[in-house]
């Protein structure tokens, strides 16, 4: 979590040089700012909600290597560590691939597919429960030898190198195209044509892919529709971790017998229909610039709340660290609602940025941030200042549907 922290500002700034290189070379439909706003929302909770998953991660992988581990690995050999991330990216290729075949994995999974855009931003678009899965792939791992912290280490830098690949930016790159993953090769991943289903599972390494019968080139001919088949066509990010659970749990109860609630869970998931990808359109709740920019500025406050959560979060108290989780929560839903035009989600926000204010007001310190009288006032005041600003944005949306 320290190391992200130091990762979470190069991510913000490399999204923004992207943006401005698409805007510059005219490319606008590269970037959607409430779609971004949304990728970024996901990766904030994925931290924030995600973080006590990774705990059980790291717990039972621990647990079983210092049980079960059949030899000893040196942390000072070269070859040891270049072994080790070739073992972790094998074993994510299974579980990247799985989370596309069963549906309870790809109930997790389709979070980081639900955008209908492909840019930096997407990268981060992560599912909060992924966790939960993850670990059953690299138990193997530990039962290899590979000590804890070395596990962690690749595990970071498998999971960092695949951040640069979502662009659309970056053309082919020749050979590295047949070795790597590359943003070409993983265009195709996150492409509904009928030809990029299911395609380029791999990590850092897309030799696993065509090893395995998974791998096929980007067409140069084929415009590449980004998303999932039954799209998301919402802002919030919580209902999107939510959405493919809430459908299996509809699909269990109308299931018969034993054996078929199982398989709705564990089966394997069907192929879809053949589609044109043209015909594809993209999710637009038309949001106006000023709304966006709200979202905006929000986002960016919520960021500085999820690096804080970050740097306690191993010395807060379980109960601190879950309420503050729950704090983070509600920022992203409710900003997320006021993107899409909600009103709901307009009077939740305002409750929120009043609760914000009356907390500054009133509590010792912001989860062990002690809150000095001049740093209270401008909390107060910033609080005070956005229900404002807000309360002028819903005059401007008279219009917006009942519900996001």
């Amino acid at each position: 979590m320290k190391i992200l922290m130091f990762a979470i500002p190069v991510f913000m700034v490399t999204i923004l040089v992207e943006a401005a290189i698409a805007w510059r070379m005219g490319r606008r439909g590269v970037y959607d700012v409430p779609d971004a706003i949304t990728s970024l929302h996901h990766g904030v909770l994925s931290q924030a909600i995600g973080g006590f998953a990774k705990l059980v991660d790291v717990a039972l992988y621990v647990a079983v290597y210092e049980a079960f581990h059949l030899f000893e690995w040196s942390r000072d050999s070269v070859l040891a560590w270049v072994a080790a991330l070739l073992l972790y990216d094998f074993s994510h290729y299974w579980y990247h691939r799985f989370s596309h075949e069963i549906p309870v994995l790809w109930g997790s999974h389709v979070v980081h597919h639900s955008s209908e855009y492909f840019n930096l931003s997407t990268a981060l678009r992560q599912p909060a429960t992924a966790a939960l899965f993850t670990w059953i792939f690299h138990l193997p791992m530990a039962v290899l030898g590979v000590p804890p912290v070395m596990y962690l280490i690749v595990g970071l830098v498998d999971l960092l190198y695949q951040y640069w690949v979502h662009t659309e930016l970056v053309g082919r790159l020749g050979v590295l195209d047949r070795i790597l993953v590359t943003p070409s090769n993983h265009r195709v991943h996150h492409g509904q044509n009928d030809y990029c289903i299911d395609r380029n599972y791999g990590g850092i390494f897309v030799l696993w892919d065509r090893m395995f019968g998974t791998f096929v080139d980007e067409r140069d001919g084929e415009k590449i529709a980004y998303g999932i088949r039954k799209p998301l066509r919402s802002l919030n990010p919580l209902w999107s971790n939510l959405q493919v659970y809430a459908d299996l749990i509809r699909q269990t109860r109308a299931a018969r017998g034993l054996a078929g609630k199982l398989a709705v869970w564990f089966g394997r998931m069907q192929a879809p229909e053949p589609m044109d990808p043209s015909v594809v359109r993209r999710y637009d709740p038309e949001t106006p610039s000023s709304v966006a920019a709200y979202g905006a500025v929000q986002y960016t406050l919520t960021m500085v709340m999820l690096l804080h959560f970050l740097s306690g979060f191993e010395a807060f108290p379980v109960q601190v660290s879950v309420t503050y989780s729950i704090v983070i929560l509600v920022s992203c839903v409710t900003i997320g609602g006021v993107l899409e035009g909600s009103r709901i989600a307009f009077a939740a926000e305002t409750v929120r940025l009043g609760a914000l204010a009356l907390a500054s007001m009133t509590l010792p310190d912001w989860f062990g941030l002690p809150l000095p009288t001049a740093a209270r006032a401008v909390v107060t005041a910033g609080a005070l200042a956005a229900a404002i600003w807000l309360l002028a944005l819903r005059r401007e949306r008279p219009s917006a549907p009942a519900a996001a």
